[in-house]
C-alpha cells in the first residue's frame, strides 16, 4: 500500500531483496503502488502470505493479507 514515508528506491529495493523480483519487475510493482495506491505483490498460502506481509511490516512498509478474489469480485 503506497505510504507518504518511503522512498520509491527503498520500496523497489525491499522487493529485489525480500522476494528476489528483478529490478525491472520490482520498479513495475512499485509504480503500481505508487500510482493506484496498492498492488498484488505476492500470492501463496495463507501462512506464506502472513509472513510475507509480517516482513514488509518490518522493512517500514505498509502491507496486507487479503483472500484471493473468486468469482465477480474485485
Amino acid at each position: 500500500m503506497n505510504d507518504p514515508v518511503n522512498l520509491m528506491s527503498y520500496v523497489t529495493y525491499v522487493f529485489q531483496s525480500y522476494f528476489g523480483y528483478s529490478r525491472a519487475k520490482s520498479e513495475k510493482l512499485m509504480l503500481e503502488v505508487h500510482e493506484l495506491g496498492r498492488s498484488v505483490v505476492a500470492t501463496g498460502s495463507r501462512e506464506q502470505m502472513e509472513r510475507d506481509t509480517a516482513a514488509m511490516h518490518g522493512f517500514g512498509l505498509w502491507a496486507t493479507c487479503r483472500p484471493a478474489p473468486t468469482g465477480g469480485e474485485v
